[in-house]
């Protein structure tokens, strides 16, 4: 759960980064064998959740970029419910992959950005124009993340985010500050326009390593 913002978040994070990328799933494969585990272990709600996000990326590949950001964003946030890492995980900060969270049907914000990103980037959106962003949420005083979209490198991002279900570009939300973001590729110091300042690659984020290395696990299931 990200609780506040402070300025050695950002160093810590600058500080881990190394020159190359983790290689995550080329493709977000479900098994029959992964849906059974899935339903041993949590219920079939939870197997059911799974298959329709099965579904989802199966049959949103023809939609518009703005087509699946509507979908994508509608279906997490119809289908999960916002609770905090430490009730959830029994830890402070913890990145669920999207089969974890379906499987539980809860997570908190970097869960929703997550699954979000991924699900988007199966569908055949550009991975360029997603970023896994944090800002700091002024209504609520506290730090947030969100998944962002750019159009193109100059443009003002939309915002997927799991406190409302309406994405908006991000001169509308000004109750959201960008801080940094990142994908699998990069990581970026925000700016009040455009996609920002590179700064290095996002693969030494330990908790961004943490979830890549689990969700080679579960495809490894699948295979």
């Amino acid at each position: 759960m990200l609780q506040r913002l402070k300025p050695i978040v950002l160093a810590a994070i600058l500080a881990w980064l190394l020159p190359f990328s983790v290689p995550l799933l080329a493709e977000l494969l479900i098994s029959e064998a992964l849906l059974q585990k899935i339903e041993n272990e949590y219920d079939s709600d939870a197997r059911q959740r799974v298959e329709a996000w099965q579904a989802l990326m199966l049959e949103g590949k023809d939609l518009t970029d703005h087509e699946k950001l509507t979908v994508v964003n509608d279906f997490f946030n119809s289908n999960v419910l916002f609770v905090d890492d430490i009730l959830l995980w029994n830890q402070e900060d913890y990145w669920a992959t999207p089969i974890e969270m379906l499987s539980i049907g809860a997570g908190d914000c970097e869960d929703y950005s997550i699954a979000k990103y991924f699900t988007l980037k199966q569908l055949g959106v550009d991975e360029d124009k997603l970023r896994i962003t944090y800002v700091k949420a002024t209504n609520l005083n506290q730090a947030h993340m969100v998944l962002t979209y750019f159009e193109n490198r100059r443009a003002i991002p939309l915002v997927l985010d799991n406190l409302i279900n309406e994405i908006k570009p991000a001169n509308r939300r000004q109750d959201l500050i960008p801080v940094y973001s990142f994908n699998g590729t990069g990581l970026w110091l925000a700016k009040s326009r455009g996609e920002g300042q590179r700064v290095g690659d996002a693969s030494r984020l330990s908790l961004w390593e943490d979830l890549a290395a689990r969700m080679r696990a579960e495809s490894a299931i699948s295979r």
